[in-house]
């Protein structure tokens, strides 16, 4: 009898579904894993849910497993943690973390799992993909002992970077929105906060996440001269303007970006497997359990992304929990 998993899809733009799907039998270096939970990304995750790649970043923005072509139909999403039922001895019965999307049961190569350490739990696992890509930011951002640092937009990045940021000696962070209610989050990952209007300036560094026009006009206005903005927003189709007349150039202000697609060339030598596996140690710290602000079974994942999508399930990053009935 073929073996069958429960995956979610995106059907059309706005609209998901769950199908079944046939698991291959696992080759020799190739893992079963079954899902214990995975994690959406509120930013790009329903950016994708809502149709938003533009037609020119289709191939950018695959992720490792996705199947389908964007806008849709598509199987998309890269924070699965699960437990290795087959494969190689040293991985069978380990907590594993992948980039795959919301899948009941998946068959990958091993290479493509990296085991969760003892230290983070498997709910916690979840953030890994979106910790690697603050661990990558500030990889590029580079900041040094004594700098003055505001973290712009306090999404499910930025607030992974203000938790890495806290950690770092002899910096001040702020981490700034215009939600007041971020605050709480601010402080449970032991950094200051802000609303724009009350940022402090003469700021070395500002990474921005806020993927709004007005909140990297802002980052650019909390630059010390000679400052640089780190710009870790995804706008997909969305055109946006910045003030660069004023005082951009005798201010010798930087823009930057920063995309976790690419290992940072600041730090050479270093692979996806090193970058990853440095996210997942930082995950060990229970503080960053402040970024899951919601949870849901998988089931009902297509009634809940279109609430995460529209924004009325706030969240950062919203956990699916996957049970006995999932398949």
């Amino acid at each position: 009898m073929p073996r069958v998993a429960c995956a979610f899809w995106l059907s059309a733009p706005g609209q998901g579904e769950i199908r079944t799907v046939t698991l291959p039998e696992p080759a020799a270096d190739e893992v079963l894993v079954r899902t214990i939970c995975s994690g959406v990304s509120r930013g790009t995750e329903t950016l994708v849910f809502r149709g938003g790649v533009p037609e020119s970043q289709h191939t950018v923005m695959r992720a490792p497993f996705q199947e389908g072509t964007f806008p849709a139909p598509v199987k998309y999403g890269y924070l699965n943690v699960g437990v290795v039922e087959e494969g190689p001895h040293d991985l069978l019965g380990r907590t594993v973390f992948c980039l795959y999307p919301h899948q009941t049961h998946f068959v990958v190569p091993a290479s493509a799992v990296t085991p969760v350490p003892d230290a983070v739990p498997a709910e916690r696992a979840v953030l890994a993909g979106t910790v690697e890509t603050a661990v990558n930011a500030l990889w590029d951002a580079a900041p040094l002992v004594g700098d003055r640092i505001a973290v712009v937009g306090a999404g499910m990045v930025g607030c992974s970077v203000a938790a890495v940021l806290a950690r770092f000696p002899g910096v001040r962070v702020q981490l700034v929105d215009a939600d007041p209610a971020r605050a709480a989050i601010a402080r449970a990952l032991g950094v200051d906060f802000a609303l724009p209007a009350d940022a402090l300036g003469d700021c070395d560094l500002v990474v921005h996440a806020s993927a709004t026009e007005q909140g990297l006009t802002r980052s650019l206005e909390l630059l010390a001269p000679e400052g640089t903005v780190i710009e870790l927003s995804w706008y997909g189709d969305r055109q946006v303007s910045l003030p660069l007349g004023e005082a951009f150039h005798s201010r010798r202000l930087v823009v930057r970006s920063s995309q976790v697609g690419t290992v940072s060339p600041a730090r050479p030598g270093r692979t996806f497997a090193d970058r990853l596996a440095v996210a997942l140690d930082l995950l060990a710290d229970p503080a960053f359990d402040a970024l899951i602000t919601g949870e849901s079974a998988f089931e009902d994942l297509p009634r809940v992304l279109p609430k995460l999508a529209s924004g009325d399930l706030p969240a950062l990053c919203h956990r699916i929990r996957y049970g006995p009935a999932d398949g």
